[in-house]
């Protein structure tokens, strides 16, 4: 089990001040079976006149905001300390075709109901016809789940260029298809069409994986990044409120999430989970949106 500091700030910056202000941010971890949260907080500058913390629909934290006082710059920052340890899975439902993670296929499995969300087409994980194409390959009649998984996730990692200049925040499935490249927004998305064009259930994930530096250098703060990954639906599992465990896999780095891997909010896209979103009310046409986020392991 490894124990992180996780430290991420959003600060906007306006042209002319900001009259009405009003958002939603998912910036505290998940309490999950293998991760526990041992503080989280939020801290928002100006203080907002109305501030209320709840549970979403799939159940992460999620925190509204509105802000009416003029301002020209906003900022959201989030710390917590976390423990995480690498997920555990059953051999035997990794070992189970494909064809059972089908929850609308197979509604029968237990847990079926509860995935069932998760194997229908979202706004940024449309099944284009490429992506179907794609997924084929790897989900070949008969195949072991978490083999059809895990393959998928490589050839998403060999066949795509990780460029920041490739998409932008519009980019659908199809546009990240056609460039074979994008970042770990668009791998996520591009796996999730793949598998649910065929009917397999799977959640796009948000958080944040600790980076090490280079050989030699030292750790700069702030230079960490929000990450995205998805999880397959492995059906028959265990808990059929949750619909089972998830296999997290990782298409940017070709890797299982491990005990690297903070897991903050899932959903069916990056729609769903954004870290911060809203709508403001200004005369201003410019601002300058930065974001810092530090992952830093922690001893004792």
């Amino acid at each position: 089990m490894t124990r992180y500091r996780v430290w991420h700030r959003t600060a906007y910056m306006y042209a002319k001040p900001v009259q009405d202000s009003v958002g939603q941010f998912h910036l505290a971890p998940r309490a999950l079976p293998w991760q526990r949260v041992e503080a989280s907080g939020v801290v928002i500058d100006p203080l907002p006149d109305d501030l209320a913390a709840d549970t979403d629909y799939f159940g992460n934290s999620s925190t509204f905001f509105h802000l009416t006082d003029p301002h020209d710059e906003l900022t959201i920052t989030a710390s917590s300390v976390v423990e995480v340890e690498t997920p555990r899975y059953d051999p035997d439902a990794l070992a189970r075709p494909w064809e059972h993670a089908r929850p609308l296929a197979h509604p029968e499995v237990p847990g079926a109901w509860a995935a069932a969300e998760f194997a229908l087409e979202s706004a940024r994980a449309r099944h284009a016809p490429e992506a179907t194409a794609y997924g084929a390959e790897s989900l070949t009649p008969g195949r072991p789940i978490g083999e059809a998984a895990t393959d998928l996730m490589q050839r998403i990692f060999r066949d795509f260029d990780y460029d920041k200049t490739a998409t932008t925040v519009t980019s659908t499935v199809a546009d990240a298809m056609r460039a074979r490249a994008g970042v770990c927004q668009d791998f996520a998305h591009v796996a999730l069409a793949c598998l649910r064009s065929h009917g397999v259930a799977a959640r796009y994930v948000s958080g944040y994986l600790a980076t090490r530096p280079a050989p030699g250098k030292e750790r700069v703060f702030g230079a960490d990044a929000s990450h995205a990954w998805l999880a397959v639906w492995l059906p028959g599992s265990g808990d059929d409120i949750d619909g089972g465990q998830w296999l997290a896999i990782d298409p940017t780095n070709d890797q299982w999430a491990d005990d690297r891997y903070v897991t903050v909010a899932w959903g069916r896209d990056y729609g769903d989970v954004s870290p911060v979103k809203g709508i403001i009310f200004t005369k201003a046409k410019q601002s300058t949106l930065r974001v810092s986020v530090d992952v830093a392991p922690l001893t004792g």
